[in-house]
């Protein structure tokens, strides 16, 4: 994203507390399981260099020496890379944690084992390779905060005196980046604090084009009016993200803390929103990642022969690319075999289908009946852009009746909380195709609600098996 823009011919300085490189939500990383891989790596690397020393008589010491590893680097905050942390000062960090380690290993050898001179030699070797390892674990880090993939993104509602302790401990911490304020009290809000800007109102946060960016939203304001908590939580409740509530008081060291319990999601949210455990999204990743690179295997020819088919069928591309929502409001292009004349493509679906459309194609009826116009899908799931199971993906700026889908049901974003599926619980349940009328949307974005709300490894997998069985049975829906 380019620099922000003020008056004709002037350019805005970027806020103190933006990254220079916007990132989605949905790519960022999390340095915690960032920091027990590292874990993982540093205790192969300890055993396979103190294999001559464990596989030899000192078999003890050697056993102890990697035990004691990720214990000590544990101990001395060696995984804990906080932001403002120099490479000189983590590799201290480390060398304390070998130091331990080693004396460890000495003490288990002076008591079990006779001294062995040349048992240090090979534990000398893997501190060394250690010591390499971390250096290139901190860069790692540097590079992936520069990039932007792990310290979150916040935007925080109310520009108050709260609001200046969150940023003056985000300076000073660096666990988050502010993107900006929002507050209903526009005429008398300041127009930035600190150097973060103010964006706009509530209602401006609802539809504003850094949402896909956002990991949070923060409220700064007075924790006694509960009344205008409550008020906000509800208003903004539809939103894709966790809200949280910064409370008045505390030290800087109290408010530090407080600001890294939000940065981890340790803070609960206000809006009775939990992120997902980790856990369940990397078992989710995994299955969709299983399932598209075996679906592309299997479905290659067949792909290959319903391209041909609509390049036969009627000029133009082979391929149909939209613009759709995905998690967290992002704007995604999907792909899909062209299933209407290329004269006719309605990018932005102001016109859904019909029984009938004089729009599709011969082969774009075969397809759109079969749900085969969506197997390029799987190029998305790939991508990380959609899963196998959650939401279907509708179309931006999709309109029903002539008015946009989104402004028909107040619930309509809370679908964005998860990456669109090539199947969901909604299709399984009837809710396939066009949504022409308010109480079709109302039905479809219930359902979505519900799945994910009840989201887990085994429903996707009760949903995967069940979608081939009701697509095929379900000749009542328009596609």
């Amino acid at each position: 994203m380019g620099p922000e823009t003020g008056p004709p011919g002037r350019k805005r300085r970027r806020a103190p507390l933006r990254p220079g490189k916007l990132v989605p939500s949905r790519s960022r990383m999390d340095a915690r399981w960032l920091a027990r891989i590292f874990a993982l790596v540093d205790v192969a690397c300890a055993l396979m260099m103190a294999a001559p020393v464990t596989l030899g008589r000192d078999l003890l010491t050697g056993f102890a020496w990697t035990l004691a590893i990720p214990i000590a680097m544990r101990a001395f905050g060696a995984y804990d890379f906080p932001r403002k942390q120099s490479l000189k000062r983590h590799l201290n960090r480390v060398g304390k944690a070998l130091v331990s380690a080693a004396l460890v290993a000495t003490l288990a050898s002076l008591v079990f084992n006779p001294i062995d001179a040349r048992s240090a030699l090979p534990l000398l070797g893997a501190s060394a390779c250690l010591v390499a390892l971390h250096a290139g674990w901190w860069k790692l880090i540097d590079h992936a905060r520069r990039q932007g993939l792990l310290t979150p993104n916040i935007v925080i509602v109310g520009a108050t005196a709260n609001a200046q302790r969150l940023i003056e401990a985000a300076m000073r911490t660096g666990e988050v980046n502010v993107l900006g304020l929002f507050d209903d009290r526009l005429r008398r809000a300041p127009v930035n604090i600190l150097g973060v800007p103010l964006l706009g109102d509530t209602d401006a946060l609802l539809r504003h084009r850094l949402a896909p960016y956002i990991d949070r939203v923060v409220f700064a304001i007075t924790a006694t009016a509960e009344t205008r908590v409550r008020e906000l939580a509800d208003k903004l409740g539809v939103l894709p993200h966790p809200l949280n509530l910064f409370v008045d008081g505390g030290t800087p060291d109290e408010d530090d803390a407080t600001l890294a319990r939000i940065a981890t999601g340790a803070e609960h949210p206000l809006s009775g929103w939990r992120d997902f455990r980790r856990r369940r999204l990397l078992a989710k990743r995994a299955l969709d990642l299983t399932l598209a690179v075996m679906g592309l295997a299997a479905a290659g020819p067949l792909m290959l022969a319903i391209a041909l088919a609509v390049k036969l069928d009627s000029p133009g591309p082979a391929f149909f690319r939209q613009r759709r929502h995905g998690f967290n409001n992002e704007e995604f292009l999907v792909w899909k075999f062209r299933s209407m004349r290329n004269d006719a493509a309605d990018a932005n679906a102001a016109r859904q289908i019909r029984a009938g459309d004089d729009r599709v194609t011969r082969v774009g009826r075969f397809i759109r009946s079969t749900s085969l116009d969506e197997l390029p899908q799987l190029f998305n799931v790939l991508r990380g852009e959609m899963s196998i199971v959650g939401p279907r993906p509708h179309a931006v700026g999709m309109k029903t009746a002539g008015v946009e889908s989104a402004k028909l049901v107040a619930e309509y974003a809370h679908r964005h909380r998860m990456k669109p599926g090539l199947t969901g619980w909604a299709a399984i349940n009837g809710s396939r195709g066009p949504v022409d009328t308010q109480e079709c949307v109302r039905r479809r974005v219930a359902l979505d609600v519900e799945y994910i709300e009840r989201q887990s490894f085994w429903l996707d997998l009760y949903i995967i098996l069940m979608t081939v069985p009701c697509l095929l049975g379900d000749r009542s829906a328009v596609r």
